[in-house]
């Protein structure tokens, strides 16, 4: 929301979902006789927190939200107690079978490497102890499903919290998507691919990567490019290295220090490094956000998104680099969604 509208009193509702108000219904927050924390609430009773969390078995699909539009989602908190790329998010729009969002959760909230690290943006926050919120705006005009999978094999329990309004939805409005992909190794001089297949009108806002570097030495030279609307061999965005994508320069280095630098803004950043331990950590390991908030890119016909995982060897020459990269682009378009690739199975989802 524009804060500019904050103080515009509009006509629609606000409501909330969490496991103490399933289904989100006006004056049907803290009714549960039972639950998770009911042996705790033994001596006070209904209404004394007895449902603040769910459990989900291994191999099961909880549906988190199912609401009847008009409305948005504005805010999504969750907190899991498990490995986070074991647990699945999935949103449908509008009563489709194929999900615009099919996400890792971890990856989702821009932390992808299954350990906490601090996130402030407009967008994404994480916070101490392992809060994951976003803030991104999902209109939806008939229907909103949320689901929540857990592919390990233990059971997991879930904290979450989904805020919404119901109200008019403006015509021009398109549904938020967001696709995760993991390539592991990167085979030698291909180039990675955030997204390819969408197809419609719509708005590219953002990209997360998680990367792991299997070589030494600098990593980042390879150029992020935007194939817009029936561009073929040449896009028509192209960038200047990685690190310049994600709003850095020269290496992400501190000059003082000799280290690697993360940092933290409303639209970008390198929000985690993993270092190596001497060890155990044999790879440093990168989580980097970049949200096109302010500048979307737009599309009216189809986009390809792409970036090259380059660095350097002898000769001052580039090496095509074979990391381990994972990646969520989040865009928003007109429906219908075009089905994902296939999320790849357990065992290569695994940050080992």
């Amino acid at each position: 929301m524009d804060i500019r509208n904050l103080s515009t009193l509009d006509r629609a509702v606000t409501r909330s979902i969490s496991a103490e108000n399933p289904d989100g219904s006006k004056g049907g927050g803290a009714r549960a006789k039972d639950g998770v924390g009911a042996i705790h609430a033994r001596d006070l009773g209904p209404g004394w927190k007895i449902a603040p969390a769910i459990k989900i078995e291994p191999g099961e699909v909880a549906v988190l939200a199912d609401v009847e539009g008009p409305g948005t989602i504005e805010q999504i908190w969750m907190t899991p107690s498990m490995p986070w790329r074991f647990g699945i998010i999935r949103i449908y729009w509008d009563g489709q079978e194929t999900p615009s969002v099919e996400c890792p959760v971890g990856d989702f909230f821009a932390c992808g490497w299954d350990a906490f690290s601090p996130l402030s943006s407009l967008a994404v926050c994480v916070n101490p102890g392992s809060a994951l919120n976003c803030y991104w705006p999902m209109p939806f005009r008939r229907r909103c499903r949320i689901t929540f999978e857990n592919v390990r094999d233990e059971t997991t329990t879930l904290y979450y919290q989904i805020n919404y309004s119901l109200g008019p939805v403006s015509d021009d409005a398109g549904y938020f998507h967001a696709q995760f992909r993991r390539v592991n190794p990167l085979p030698y001089r291909e180039v990675y691919t955030i997204l390819e297949g969408a197809v419609g009108r719509g708005r590219y806002v953002g990209t997360y990567m998680a990367w792991g570097v299997n070589n030494a030495g600098w990593w980042g030279e390879g150029e992020i490019k935007f194939y817009l609307d029936g561009d073929q061999e040449y896009p028509t965005i192209c960038g200047t290295g990685t690190e310049d994508y994600f709003c850095g320069s020269y290496n992400f280095e501190n000059k003082a220090t000799k280290e690697y630098q993360e940092y933290t803004t409303p639209y970008a950043g390198l929000s985690q490094v993993i270092r190596p331990d001497g060890l155990y950590n044999s790879q440093t390991r990168f989580g980097m956000y970049r949200w096109h908030i302010t500048d979307p890119v737009r599309f009216d016909q189809d986009i390809r998104v792409t970036i090259q995982a380059l660095g350097w060897r002898s000769g001052k020459r580039y090496l095509p680099m074979q990391d381990d990269i994972a990646s969520v682009a989040y865009w928003y378009q007109e429906l219908p969604t075009v089905p994902f690739p296939g999320l790849p199975d357990k065992d290569y989802l695994e940050i080992i």
